[in-house]
């Protein structure tokens, strides 16, 4: 039986402390999934749901884009996939008496946690200017508003259109080629905040900016190196696959500030040794300081360049550039620099060092820990010239695997989902739709919020996702959505960003994953994209949360008609009907899904090209793949300062909390805890429970400051430490960014600790 939602809104500042696990997964998953998910769905739905998740002919997981396997469990999920279901699928709702008894001054004092757990959204609610509650409205007259607004602009490059990574290949497509026919290309999303230093790295060095592997690579790979990222929490599932791979050979580094216990052994539910002992996977735990990577690859190319027959000299000549300017650099670099960069032991470094001369095929996995830095470009291009120099690019078994967080936030940007458009993609668009779409780049998502601040966008239209928790330096951001003229979400569930509002809003709610999608010429599937370059269909199997909810791609459809007008040519009633009209658009607009109906039709669907991974073919500017020789940077800590990592608690996915706990760190009951080294706390006479503010430092000299946070002696990497987003965003400066990519620079914050006047 389906429980009720929490009434009071939970401490989240006092929670209990006990050892961190060693293991993941296991009996334990297996016990909280369950739970959780009979909390949100009872029993019965429970079964119907799970075993559709990640099934060929049922629908994709609404959490990460890990991939799945051609010959898949019954049960093809993990225990971070089975809350994001169980919460899409949830029997709770938020129906328009909630809001006629809830103010929004009411909700705005509420956690995260609070609000995602009241349950689905059921009719479109309005916020006329100047009120406190939200209003149901018709779909019509919601459409009306936006279009008011939309068309009161002095020019379109007054709207910004955000994407989340939950949107589906159809939904995206046409959302950027309305925001395209409207006269914009401001479409930042997701990845603005995440990968989108990874695109920026691998485009410049192998002309795609996406990963080279497939799973078979892993389960072929001679070494994994999985570096700045906890797969146990995140990515739950890749652990099956690095397991698969320690049966193969295979062995496993693990390149990271904190110890995590999906690393150190993982206990496989669905298999006997797996809910016994389980299987170790690290062989080499590299506890790193934080943004060190970037000098301790550098160190290894030097030593490989040192070591007599370790470079692939024929890869080398015949299919890379530059790789001069880059050994000079590479030569330069020293140990002693090296060690303070990283603050490794120089064994560590050399028994690495053996394992990568060892191996002939190596992947290197990496995440948001390599991405979010202000060096983070350089850091992944250094990643590269590792895996060039001894041909691991375009060889089976070996390449680069950025592991992308959401679910088809990949293929968002594949479909055109980006403020910076290439050149041919904007060319195949007018060819097919015969309009000029809008060549000048757009705003990303720190230039999006710049342009809130400033007055120089009015309209913010969010196509899912919770802008305002996602986003860096939260006051900041908060303000700059108040000075919106509209903010339009469209979305499942309540979240922060419906009660940070311009002087009008709308939530305009619509179907999940896990929900049939029936329009006019029967029901549809969307399709999505993994994050490494599977395309396949998902196909929702519930009956929709309330009649009142319209698809994402109905959304956009309905909404550019009204915007655009009856003259406008696009077909967008046609898109509406039939899903399948979309995919033949996309068909002649975006290389590699050429016949797309028909090779989706195909059970798991199907690989899009990869130049460098198919063929060892570089699209880049130079016809190769380019080393790079940039300066080596690292974060410098002044005394009396640790360097801070916002980072996800388990029972969390991206800004989405599920609950209070984070099994694996030993935290139970509470979120506002700080991890710190015991060195560095006697050091800064911090006592294990202690209360503490934490208090971000940065060249523009603004207090930023996060109170009430417990301390917690834990193994951090020395001189640093962690704490959990979104509470912690606030401390992220907005201008604080990546070079190149513009991500926020969200893993290295400078910060001071300083007693919480709540201790």
């Amino acid at each position: 039986m389906a429980t009720k939602p929490p009434q009071g809104d939970p401490v989240q500042d006092a929670p209990k402390v006990a050892e961190r696990k060693r293991a993941a997964a296991g009996l334990p998953a297996i016990g909280h999934t369950l739970r959780m998910a009979h909390q949100q769905m009872g029993v019965k739905r429970t079964a119907l749901t799970l075993l559709s998740v990640n099934q060929k002919d049922g629908f994709d997981c609404p959490g990460c884009a890990w991939p799945e396997p051609e010959h898949r469990h019954r049960a093809e999920f993990c225990e971070n996939g089975a809350k994001a279901v169980a919460e899409e699928a949830t029997l709770r709702r938020v129906t328009p008496e909630f809001f006629a008894a809830h103010p929004v001054s009411d909700l705005a004092r509420r956690s995260g946690y609070w609000l995602g757990q009241q349950g689905r959204l059921t009719h479109p609610m309005y916020l006329p200017e100047g009120a406190d509650h939200y209003e149901p409205v018709s779909w019509e007259r919601a459409f009306g508003i936006v279009a008011e607004e939309l068309t009161a602009l002095s020019s379109p490059d007054e709207a910004v259109f955000y994407t989340s990574g939950r949107t589906s290949n159809e939904a995206a497509f046409l959302y950027q080629l309305f925001a395209r026919r409207l006269g914009t290309n401001n479409l930042p999303d997701c990845s603005n905040m995440c990968h989108e230093s990874s695109g920026s790295a691998l485009s410049e060095t192998i002309g795609v900016g996406k990963g080279s592997v497939l799973l078979e690579d892993l389960y072929r790979a001679d070494l994994i190196v999985v570096a700045g990222q906890n797969p146990g929490t995140n990515h739950p599932r890749m652990l099956s696959a690095l397991e698969k791979a320690k049966a193969n050979g295979a062995r496993v580094v693990s390149v990271n500030p904190l110890p995590e216990a999906g690393l150190e052994r993982f206990k496989n539910p669905q298999t006997p040794k797996g809910l016994t002992a389980g299987t170790a996977l690290t062989d080499l735990f590299l506890q790193i300081r934080i943004g060190g990577d970037q000098a301790l690859f550098r160190l290894l190319n030097k030593l490989i360049l040192d070591t007599p027959g370790a470079v692939d000299e024929e890869f080398v000549r015949e299919h890379t550039h530059g790789f001069e300017a880059f050994a000079r650099a590479a030569r330069a670099a020293d140990w002693e620099s090296t060690l303070a960069a990283t603050g490794l032991a120089r064994e560590d470094v050399e028994r690495f060092l053996r394992m990568v001369l060892d191996s002939e095929r190596i992947v290197v996995c990496w995440a948001m820990g390599l991405t979010q830095h202000k060096h983070s470009v350089p850091m992944i291009r250094e990643v590269v010239n590792f895996l060039l120099l001894r041909g691991n690019i375009g060889r089976p078994g070996a390449g680069v695997c950025p592991v992308r967080g959401h679910s088809n936030v990949q293929g968002d940007r594949t479909m055109g989902i980006f403020e910076r458009p290439a050149p041919a993609f904007l060319d195949a668009l007018e060819r097919e739709f015969g309009f000029a779409p809008p060549r000048e780049h757009g705003y990303d998502v720190v230039r999006a919020i710049r342009a809130l601040r400033d007055g120089e966008a009015k309209v913010f239209f969010a196509m899912g996702g919770n802008f305002v928790s996602a986003s860096p330096d939260t006051e900041v951001t908060e303000a700059a959505m108040r000075r919106a003229r509209l903010t339009v979400h469209v979305s499942t569930k309540l979240n922060r960003s419906h009660v940070v509002t311009g002087a009008r809003a709308l939530i305009l709610p619509t179907l999940g994953r896990t929900e049939r999608d029936l329009q006019a010429s029967g029901e549809q599937f969307v399709t999505v994209e993994d994050s490494m370059g599977m395309v396949h269909a998902s196909r929702g199997r519930l009956e929709p949360a309330s009649p009142h909810l319209l698809s994402e791609p109905a959304i956009v459809c309905r909404l550019a008609r009204r915007v655009l007008g009856a003259e406008d040519d696009v077909p967008w009633e046609e898109f509406e009907k039939d899903y399948a009209a979309v995919r033949d658009r996309i068909a002649r607009v975006v290389p590699g899904f050429e016949d797309f109906n028909a090779r989706v039709a195909h059970p798991g669907g199907f690989a899009l090209p990869h130049a460098p991974r198919d063929e060892r073919r570089f699209p880049t500017a130079t016809g190769k793949a380019n080393f790079t020789a940039a300066p080596v940077e690292y974060p410098h800590l002044p005394e009396g300062r640790l360097l801070l990592q916002t980072l996800r608690s388990h029972d969390q996915y991206n800004t989405t909390v599920y609950g209070l706990d984070d099994r694996y760190r030993g935290i139970r009951n509470g979120r506002r805890v700080v991890l710190v080294n015991p060195d560095d706390a006697r050091e800064l006479k911090l006592a294990d429970g202690s209360y503490v503010d934490l208090v971000s430092e940065w060249k523009d000299g603004v207090e930023r400051r996060a109170p009430g946070f417990r301390v917690v002696h834990y193994p951090t990497a020395r001189g640093c430490a962690a704490a959990y987003y979104p509470e912690t965003n606030v401390l992220v400066p907005l201008d604080a960014t990546a070079d190149v990519s513009n991500t926020p620079a969200s893993k290295s914050v400078v910060v001071r600790l300083e007693q919480s006047a709540t201790d």
